[in-house]
This record gives C-alpha cells, sequence and structure tokens, in this order.
C-alpha cells in the first residue's frame, strides 16, 4: 500500500477540518435568522439543489438526495416539512407512479432569496476573509479536479 505524501495528509486535514468548522459557524448563523425568514442551511441546501436542476426546479425525489451537498440523513423528512411550509411540492412521476419528484415553488425560490444575503455574509465570515483572491482560484482549480475525477467531466455525482 502506497503512503500518502505529507503533503496530501495536511491538505486533506486541513480540508475536512475547515469544511467541518466553516458549515458548524455558517449553519449556527442561519439558525440565529430562522425566525426572520432564514433557511437552515440544510434546508438552503435542498432548495438551491432544486433551483439549480436542469428541470427548472425538478428533480426526482432520489435525484435530490444525489444532489444534497450537505447531509442526506432525514431527507424523506426534511422534504416533508418544507413541502408543509410550501417551499417545494411533490409531483408524482407520470411514467412511474412509484416515484415522484420535488419541485421549487415560488415561495420556496423567494426564501433562497432572502437567506443568500445572510449566507454569502456568513460564508465571507468563516471562509473567504482568510483566502485571497489568488487562494481561492486554487482552491476551486484543485477541488474542481478532485470533483471531476470522483464525478466525471461534468460535475454530477
Amino acid at each position: 500500500m502506497k503512503s500518502l505524501e505529507p503533503a496530501h495528509d495536511l491538505a486533506w486535514f486541513h480540508l475536512v477540518t475547515a469544511h467541518a468548522k466553516a458549515v458548524a459557524a455558517i449553519s449556527a448563523e442561519l439558525a440565529a435568522g430562522a425566525g426572520h425568514g432564514i433557511l437552515s442551511l440544510e434546508h438552503y441546501d435542498v432548495l438551491l439543489a432544486l433551483k439549480r436542476s436542469p428541470d427548472s426546479g425538478r428533480l426526482r425525489l432520489s435525484e435530490l438526495a444525489d444532489s444534497v451537498v450537505l447531509s442526506r440523513s432525514g431527507l424523506t423528512r426534511m422534504v416533508d416539512r418544507l413541502e408543509q411550509a410550501g417551499l417545494l411540492r411533490r409531483e408524482v412521476c407520470p411514467t412511474d407512479r412509484r416515484g415522484a419528484f420535488a419541485v421549487l415553488t415560488r415561495e420556496g425560490a423567494a426564501a433562497l432569496r432572502r437567506t443568500w444575503p445572510e449566507y454569502a455574509r456568513a460564508i465571507e465570515k468563516y471562509f473567504a476573509r482568510f483566502v485571497t483572491q489568488d487562494e481561492a482560484t486554487v482552491i476551486a482549480k484543485a477541488l474542481g479536479k478532485v470533483m471531476a475525477g470522483l464525478c466525471g467531466a461534468e460535475g454530477k455525482c
């Protein structure tokens, strides 16, 4: 078994540690605004996956699970809560009655727009202010290569 180069080991450690700490801090920051119509980070992640879908805000629930960046645990219950809040709706798949789509609603799109300024401030506070433009470019390029290797050239995991 080939051993890991020290630089790769350190980069991996910093990546997972920084990710965990930044996500926890951003999540806490957004949670503090929950009473003011700000989405939780997990809800934002689900609705953003729908917004970015190639099918105009619709994904099969299985595709949604694959698209979620954060935790998949409890996704069905989360979709139930987002549907009850009117932020998405379920549609039966016409070709497979057992399948269902999650569809972003106008209210869900509005909640994304309302949350983004708070999320952007938190990204600045817990990530961007520590990294120069040039460093961000290098990080994006390096992680883009990792994603391409894991997910294919189009980046679809």
